[in-house]
């Protein structure tokens, strides 16, 4: 007979041969794992919370995915001490050149989806499988608005071409008081190489400037992005397995 305890946040199923420990992360039907120690971990979840998106430390994420828990992503988080290490303070002045320009992030969520979609190819291991409806309502909407990972800070940006279409983009969030890179996108052609880190690297010093002591931004385990942001200072702090359960 399975068995559900609560204490305080922390909630602990258990079957008497198998136990799992978990908390709620702070989004609907998903979840961190603290702890499994037993055979049977995901037939428990499977039990209590189907569907549920858990984040687990790469030990605890092969356990269940080996069990049949589907993997969604294996991710580093990565952060730059902006105190330690204080951008340059030029960087704030970073503009792409003519004819590109700068603009505020404050443009509809329609029109990011063309250029976020060239940024993910197919092959990209953060493509994701979602149509564009998918990737509109479940994840550019809700980034935007500020529903997924904090308000969107200031030093987010767009860039766009001369045609006035978005060529590239920033969006900088405030999760729980620490600013987080809720994504980073260019388009893939030659004229728009650098963006990225250009878009960065102003955001790093528009929030020294603030008085930010750190920003951190999480990537997929593969992604050559990782490359980009060790040069601009990030290191990593935590790898995480998000898998979902059955």
């Amino acid at each position: 007979m399975m068995q559900q305890n609560h204490t305080g946040d922390t909630a602990v199923l258990s079957d008497g041969a198998t136990t799992v420990s978990y908390v709620p992360n702070g989004m609907p039907r998903t979840a961190r794992v603290l702890g499994i120690d037993g055979p049977g971990a995901l037939d428990l979840l499977r039990a209590e919370l189907p569907g549920w998106k858990l984040f687990a430390t790469p030990e605890h994420g092969e356990v269940l995915v080996r069990a049949g828990a589907r993997l969604k992503r294996h991710a580093h988080a990565m952060r730059r001490d902006l105190r330690a290490d204080p951008p340059p303070r030029e960087w704030a002045d970073l503009v792409p050149a003519a004819p590109l320009r700068l603009v505020d992030c404050d443009r509809p969520a329609s029109e990011l989806l063309a250029p976020w979609r060239e940024a993910y190819p197919p092959d990209h291991p953060d493509r994701g499988s979602g149509d564009d409806q998918q990737v509109l309502v479940e994840l550019l909407q809700p980034l935007l608005a500020g529903r997924v990972l904090g308000p969107v800070l200031g030093c987010s940006a767009l860039v766009v071409d001369a045609g006035d279409q978005v060529a590239a983009g920033l969006v900088v969030n405030d999760r729980d008081g620490v600013p987080w890179v809720g994504d980073v996108f260019r388009r893939p052609a030659a004229e728009f190489a650098g963006l990225g880190g250009l878009l960065l690297r102003r955001a790093m010093a528009w929030l020294s400037a603030q008085g930010r002591h750190e920003v951190g931004l999480a990537v997929t385990v593969g992604n050559p992005a990782q490359h980009v942001y060790e040069r601009l200072g990030f290191a990593v702090t935590d790898t995480t397995m998000t898998v979902e359960v059955p």
